[in-house]
């Protein structure tokens, strides 16, 4: 697995922070009442916190020096009691935050879910499934710090630094500014080192995504990576995508690694030149001592939410990347959407129709040019050619994962651009030669086609395409249990189950695109009866090499060089000699080959 292939491949929009952090708070607006009692309780709290100095100068300058102990039990009566206060407060404030910050956190996860789902092909084609899931899990967990400190940090502190600062004022001007000293080159230094962190944690997210993209690539193929030897190859990947995240952490981290000691040097020089004009204030009377120890408290006061403020601001800049990186995401608008005006796709009769039909996928290479059709209502079409001719691509346009460059696709004379995207898809069966079944039970597996669908209906379909046999052979039969894509089922077994559920959709337009390639010929047999059965009365589309499963079709056309080169029934087509015939003998060689594929098409 070359690691070139995980380089940085997604480039970061230049967003202005505060956008950012307006999108972010924005959030939070329904719970205005929940934050505004959070804000009621922390102004009690900072009340008590700068009500202890008053006490405690109170204490010492009136009680301790007359001797009153009666005064100092008061004031001890009072301090308790008022801290008890604060104590329950601060309960109740870390709990209803806590609670305020999940649920924005499930609201984002849940709104960026949604709206990947609503995402176009192009999208999911150009990012890998780990990048993804690092934007969803990793990027979104990385805000709850910013949630919950902006209420629980921000705002409070921010009001305690100013209550703090006018009582020191207060209390003394001269000491006042000693101990405010060193706070205008502590701003300088903490805008100098957030201008740099901030695009140093930009490159650790797309570090870290790099990283969860390759391990989620790696362990869904296991089979070919331990199939070639190649653990040792992608261990070496592997490392090397490590020692990237772990470097571009260390060269962030050592950054935010100065706010604390440039706080703490703050802090000090200013506690050393308040006790350095302190002393000599008291040896002239200016002050006494109990206003010399409640001012070392409320530089203490002062300075603690300094800190708090700077790890706000730290965790800030760290995470602001992961909210740009989800916002990036959710501004992205779908390719494929449903137009302003678009009406409600009524039931599907098939009659499907293109006129000249343009489709490129990247805008320079056209894989059809000038397409047009006619498919009739009930009419079985099989598409063959040869790989990468567009057959597949025919049956993603008349499904609308892609838009059209140019022309007209019409169903019974509706435009499909003019229609809704979940009435038109909704009315569509699609199996594809990637079977994909989920963790869960065989019957919850079928059931994906038909949420509502009973157990005798799953029963139905499973029996159909003849996979009733095979399910009934485990010990809990329809309730087994499978893990994702059905690691522990055979291939055939996962088409087979993967066939039901397409089946008990009873789409009105049926596609198969591969469905029985890796079906083996006794199970063909079987499933070809389940195939004619589901194709009945039905407009549908089959995309397949083996030349076998196709030869009853209505219609068999040709894709290649952009189009449609043959078009007919397969004994028309055998009577030209053209490209069918070709593609027809160099699948049967032998007579042998020949003699089998009449036996299971029945011919």
């Amino acid at each position: 697995m070359p690691i070139n292939n995980f380089k940085e491949d997604e480039q970061s929009k230049q967003v202005l922070k505060i956008v950012t952090i307006n999108r972010l708070f924005a959030y939070m607006k329904k719970y205005t009442k929940e934050i505004l009692i959070v804000l009621g309780l922390m102004f009690v709290i900072i009340a008590v916190s700068t009500i202890n100095p008053l006490l405690m100068m109170t204490a010492i300058d009136t009680y301790v020096e007359e001797g009153n102990v009666n005064g100092l039990f008061l004031m001890a009566g009072i301090a308790v009691l008022i801290n008890i206060v604060g104590a329950v407060c601060i309960r109740y404030r870390i709990k209803i935050m806590g609670h305020v910050s999940n649920k924005v956190l499930m609201e984002i996860r849940q709104e960026l879910y949604e709206h990947i789902q609503k995402l176009s092909f192009n999208f999911f084609d150009n990012r890998p499934v780990g990048k993804i899931l690092a934007r969803v899990i990793g990027d979104v967990n990385s805000l709850k710090n910013i949630l919950t400190s902006s209420v629980i940090t921000l705002i409070p502190d921010f009001v305690s630094v100013i209550v703090v600062l006018v009582i020191m004022m207060i209390l003394n001007f001269r000491l006042a500014l000693a101990a405010l000293s060193m706070l205008p080159l502590l701003i300088f230094g903490m805008y100098f080192i957030e201008v740099r962190a901030h695009k140093r944690w930009q490159k650790f997210r797309k570090k870290s995504s790099n990283l969860n993209a390759f391990t989620h690539e790696d362990f869904s193929g296991i089979k070919v990576v331990q199939s070639f030897t190649a653990e040792a190859q992608t261990s070496k990947t592997f490392a090397k995508l490590l020692r990237d995240l772990n470097k571009s952490f260390m060269s962030a981290i050592r950054l935010n690694d100065l706010f604390w000691p440039m706080v703490e040097l703050s802090w000090g020089i200013g506690v050393v030149l308040v006790f350095f004009i302190g002393v000599r204030l008291l040896d002239t009377g200016s002050i006494t001592v109990g206003l010399l120890v409640a001012f070392i408290s409320y530089i203490s006061m002062f300075w603690n939410p300094i800190m708090n403020l700077s790890n706000f601001y730290n965790q800030l800049i760290t995470n602001l990347a992961g909210a740009e990186r989800i916002f990036e995401i959710l501004d992205i608008e779908p390719d494929i959407s449903d137009e302003s005006e678009a009406r409600e796709m009524p039931p599907i009769k098939g009659d499907v129709r293109f006129n000249k039909v343009t489709f490129s996928y990247d805008g320079k290479v056209e894989v059809l040019k000038d397409l047009s059709f006619h498919i009739k209502e009930g009419e079985t079409i099989a598409l063959v050619g040869p790989t990468g001719a567009g057959k597949t691509t025919i049956v993603n346009l008349i499904s609308r994962f892609y838009d059209i460059n140019e022309g007209v696709i019409m169903i019974d004379n509706y435009n499909i651009k003019g229609v809704s995207i979940e009435s038109l898809r909704g009315q569509m069966g699609i199996m594809t030669q990637d079977t994909f079944l989920f963790s869960g039970t065989i019957a919850d597996n079928i059931r994906y086609g038909k949420l509502n669908a009973t157990d005798e209906e799953i029963i139905a379909a499973a029996k159909a395409v003849h996979a009733h046999e095979f399910i009934m052979g485990f010990e809990d039969g329809y309730k087994t249990k499978i893990n994702e894509r059905g690691s522990k089922l055979s291939v055939g077994q996962r088409q087979l189950i993967a066939f039901a559920r397409t089946m008990i959709a009873k789409p009105s337009i049926l596609m198969l695109d591969e469905a029985t390639s890796s079906i083996d010929t006794r199970t063909e047999r079987l499933v070809q009866q389940g195939i004619e059965s589901l194709l009945e009365n039905r407009t549908s589309f089959v995309i397949a090499h083996r030349l076998s499963t196709i030869q009853k079709a209505d219609r068999i056309m040709v894709v290649d060089k952009q189009g449609i080169t043959e078009s007919g029934s397969h004994d028309e087509l055998m009577n030209r000699k053209g490209h069918y015939y070709d593609l027809y003998m160099a699948q049967f060689k032998t007579a042998d080959e020949i003699i089998e594929n009449l036996q299971v098409t029945g011919t």
